[in-house]
C-alpha cells in the first residue's frame, strides 16, 4: 500500500484530505508543521508528501530539502500562486490550488506516484525525457472517459499530436473536459516528466495577468518588492495550458505572440529577454475566429494558436457515453461517501438520457454527487437528480439570506419569488463595487471560476480594476 504524508496546519483540511486518500486505498499519516513531520516520521519512508505552502515555522517547501528522494506536492491558494511557481523551481513535483477538487487531487496523486514508479534516481538526475513512459498508462482513454465515436476521434487526434511540439487549441463548451485533454496531451508527450502548468486566464485579475504569466523584476510596479518567476518560465521544458485564452487582454496577447514566434519572454520591468522551451496548449469555449473580426482577439495570435485544433464534443452529442459516465461518477461518489451498493433507478436513467446537459460532464457529476448525498436507500431516483427545475444554478447559500446582506428593494417574500439566476444577478450587481471577486464567490458559495462562467452566461461584465 502506498504511503502518503499530509502536512497541513488546518485540521479541517487535513482531516478531509486524509479521509479522501484513505478511501482511495492509500496509507496516510499527517502532521501540522514541518517540524512535527520531521520529528515524528522518517520522511524517506513515504511515496508522496502533500504539504501546504504556508505553515507555522518553516514553509512547506522546506520538505523538498528534507526529503530529496520523496516527491512533494504543494497546496496553495490563488493568493500564493506566485510562491507556488517558486516552489516548482525549488523541486516540488506539482502544485494544486486550494480549495481543490477531489478528483483533481486524486488524479494528481496517482500521476505523481506513477511517474515516480517509472523513473529511477539516475534517470531523474540526468533529466532524461519521458519517451520510455508506458504508452498504455498515458493513453487519453485512461484520463478521459469516452466510448462514442466522437470521443474516439478525439483520442485518435490526441495520440497523433501529443508526441510533437505543435501548439494545440482545444475548443469546447464549459464542463466538457478541456483540461483533461490538455493533461492527456502532456502525459503522452516527451515532456511528460517536466511540469504541466495550468492557468485559467479568466481567474487572474486583468491588472496582474502579465506579471503572472511573464514574471516581474523588483520595483517594476507598486507592490513588486521582489523579483518573481512567471508561469511561462516555470513551465520551461514542459507544457503550459492556458484555459479561457479568449479572456487575455490585448497587451498580454501581444506578448504571448512573441513567445510563440520567438520562444522568448521578458519580465515586466526588465530590459533583458530569455529563451524558453514551452509547449503551448490553449483552450476556450468562445469563438476566437469571430472575436478576431470584432478586434477582441488578435488574428495573428489566433493563427499561431490554431495549428492543431481539438474539439471536445458537448455531452448532448455523446449519447452512448452519458449512462457510462453517470455510473462511473456514481461508483466514485458512493465510495467517497461510504454508501456502497447504490444504483440508478430506471426513471433516473431515462431522465439522464433525455436531459440536454448545458453544463456538460461537470453538471452530470454534480447532479450525481447531489443525488448520492440525498439518497436514503440503495436507489437513485429521478427526483433526487433534480434536473427538471427551470434553473440549473445552485441553491442560494444561507449566508446570502442573513441580515447583514439585506436587499433594500425587496422584502423577504419578494426574495423568495426571485429565480436563482435573478438573485445571482441582483446580488453581484449590488455588491461588486464593495466586494472583490473572491469575496463575491465566497458569499455565493461557489468558486471564482464558477462566478466568472455565470457572469459570462448572464452577461454581467466584471468590474475593471481602478474603476
Amino acid at each position: 500500500m502506498r504511503r502518503i504524508l499530509i502536512v497541513e496546519d488546518e485540521e479541517i483540511i487535513r482531516s478531509a484530505l486524509r479521509k479522501l486518500l484513505m478511501h482511495a486505498d492509500y496509507e496516510v499519516s499527517d502532521a501540522g508543521s514541518v517540524d512535527e513531520a520531521r520529528t515524528r516520521f522518517n520522511l524517506d519512508n513515504f511515496d508522496l508528501i502533500i504539504s501546504d505552502l504556508r505553515l507555522p515555522g518553516a514553509a512547506g517547501t522546506e520538505l523538498i530539502r528534507l526529503a530529496p528522494n520523496t516527491p512533494v506536492l504543494i497546496m496553495t491558494s490563488y493568493a500564493s500562486l506566485r510562491s507556488a511557481v517558486d516552489s516548482m523551481k525549488l523541486g516540488a513535483v506539482e502544485y494544486i490550488a486550494k480549495p481543490f477538487d477531489h478528483d483533481e487531487m486524486l488524479a494528481s496523486v496517482e500521476e505523481i506516484i506513477r511517474r515516480s514508479d517509472g523513473t529511477t534516481s539516475d534517470e531523474t538526475a540526468s533529466g532524461l525525457p519521458g519517451e520510455d513512459i508506458d504508452q498504455h498508462d498515458a493513453d487519453p482513454s485512461r484520463i478521459m472517459f469516452g466510448e462514442c465515436s466522437a470521443m474516439q476521434r478525439v483520442f485518435t487526434l490526441i495520440r497523433k499530436v501529443a508526441p510533437t511540439d505543435t501548439t494545440v487549441l482545444i475548443q469546447g463548451e464549459s464542463g466538457t473536459g478541456k483540461e483533461l485533454a490538455a493533461r492527456a496531451l502532456h502525459q503522452l508527450s516527451p515532456r511528460a516528466r517536466q511540469p504541466l502548468i495550468c492557468v485559467n486566464c479568466a481567474a487572474i485579475p486583468e491588472s496582474l495577468i502579465e506579471s503572472e504569466l511573464f514574471g516581474h523584476e523588483k520595483g517594476a510596479f507598486t507592490g513588486a518588492v521582489s523579483a518573481r518567476t512567471g508561469l511561462i518560465e516555470a513551465a520551461d521544458g514542459g507544457s503550459l495550458f492556458l484555459d479561457e485564452i479568449g479572456e487575455l487582454p490585448a497587451e498580454a496577447q501581444a506578448r504571448l505572440l512573441r513567445v510563440l514566434q520567438e520562444g522568448e519572454i521578458r519580465k515586466v520591468g526588465s530590459t533583458q529577454s530569455r529563451q524558453v522551451n514551452v509547449r503551448m496548449i490553449a483552450a476556450t469555449h468562445r469563438n476566437l475566429k469571430a472575436m478576431t473580426r470584432t478586434g477582441e482577439f488578435r488574428e495573428d495570435l489566433y493563427y499561431r494558436l490554431n495549428v492543431m485544433q481539438v474539439r471536445i464534443p458537448p455531452l448532448r452529442e455523446r449519447d452512448a457515453d452519458i449512462l457510462g459516465l453517470a455510473r462511473r461518477f456514481l461508483q466514485r461518489q458512493a465510495k467517497r461517501m461510504e454508501k456502497p451498493g447504490l444504483s440508478l433507478a430506471p426513471d433516473a436513467m431515462r431522465l439522464i438520457e433525455r436531459h440536454r446537459w448545458p453544463g456538460n460532464v461537470r453538471e452530470l457529476e454534480n447532479a450525481i454527487e447531489r443525488a448520492v448525498i440525498l439518497c436514503d436507500d440503495d436507489l437513485i431516483t429521478a427526483s433526487l437528480l433534480d434536473l427538471d427545475s427551470e434553473s440549473d444554478d445552485y441553491p442560494i447559500p444561507e449566508t446570502l439570506l442573513e441580515e447583514d446582506n439585506p436587499s433594500p428593494s425587496q422584502d423577504p417574500q419578494a426574495t423568495n419569488d426571485l429565480s436563482l439566476e435573478d438573485y445571482f444577478q441582483h446580488f453581484v450587481l449590488e455588491n461588486q463595487d464593495k466586494m472583490s471577486e473572491t469575496e463575491l464567490a465566497q458569499k455565493l458559495g461557489i468558486s471564482r471560476k464558477s462566478l466568472w462562467e455565470r457572469r459570462q452566461r448572464l452577461g454581467i461584465p466584471r468590474k475593471k480594476a481602478g474603476t
